[in-house]
């Protein structure tokens, strides 16, 4: 079954458990060396950050700036692929992890492909390129998942992002980012078709998550990485989490992938 953005909100395909950039702090975020170990805790679902390369390569990265996750320096965005596959974005987090290297779209979405697990890519476009990412990230991702039928969740804090990923291929499933419910929320998630809102968890409870679902939108939160919490807002009807609490006994409740 193909489940577009119509009927994503009835059918949602997704699991509620996702691993924070692969496997949250215990491996160097967005790197394959996280997201297999995050599936090794049984996670059959990620988020991770997109940017570009100078030459538009989609890669994993979360900063604008290499120097916290990498040993390059400046800005990722500024720099042609060829550089950027030569950073080691491992040794950072310990010698373990020393060459790992900063991950290919294209490469992330060949390994999850192939153990058959799911991606919430959060489009993080360097400043001035939110439409050139956007539109870049959802032509990759039609590609790369052509055959799929859940096809991987785009989100974004950027609404020009979203729009520009709307317009070039509007049957993929988008999700609006949200440190607050600030006013507006409602007419931008619908102008920009989402399936879903992200929702920084303070802000969340029983009544808005309530709001969101009668809009037709499911309520996704981050990063929530205590137990009592994470517990607060399933009763609430939250139906996603993002968790850097991969190693956790608490987050260790997986449902199955309804392929």
């Amino acid at each position: 079954m193909n489940h577009t953005c119509a009927d994503l909100s009835a059918h949602w395909p997704y699991p509620r458990w996702i691993a924070h950039r692969g496997a949250g702090k215990t491996a160097p975020e967005n790197t394959l060396s996280a997201f297999r170990l995050g599936a090794s805790h049984g996670f059959r679902m990620f988020e991770c950050d997109v940017k570009l390369s100078a030459d538009g390569e989609p890669f994993l990265l979360h900063d604008d700036d290499l120097c916290r996750t990498t040993d390059g320096q400046g800005d990722a965005g500024g720099q042609p692929w060829a550089q950027l596959s030569r950073l080691d974005a491992g040794g950072w987090h310990g010698p373990a992890y020393a060459g790992e290297p900063l991950l290919r779209l294209e490469a992330l979405a060949t390994w999850l492909l192939a153990n058959r697990l799911l991606v919430n890519l959060e489009i993080k476009p360097s400043p001035g390129r939110e439409a050139e990412t956007g539109a870049v990230v959802a032509d990759h991702v039609t590609r790369l998942w052509s055959d799929e039928a859940i096809k991987p969740l785009l989100s974004s804090f950027k609404p020009e992002a979203l729009a520009a990923a709307q317009a070039c291929q509007p049957g993929l499933p988008r999700a609006l980012l949200l440190t607050a419910w600030h006013p507006g929320w409602q007419h931008t998630a619908e102008a920009l078709g989402c399936v879903a809102v992200v929702v920084h968890h303070p802000c969340l409870d029983a009544a808005s998550i309530a709001t969101a679902h009668a809009m037709g939108l499911r309520v996704l939160t981050y990063t929530v990485n205590e137990a009592d919490r994470a517990d607060a807002l399933w009763h609430a009807g939250l139906d996603g989490l993002i968790t850097d609490a991969v190693d956790q006994p608490w987050a260790q409740e997986r449902e199955s992938v309804a392929c």
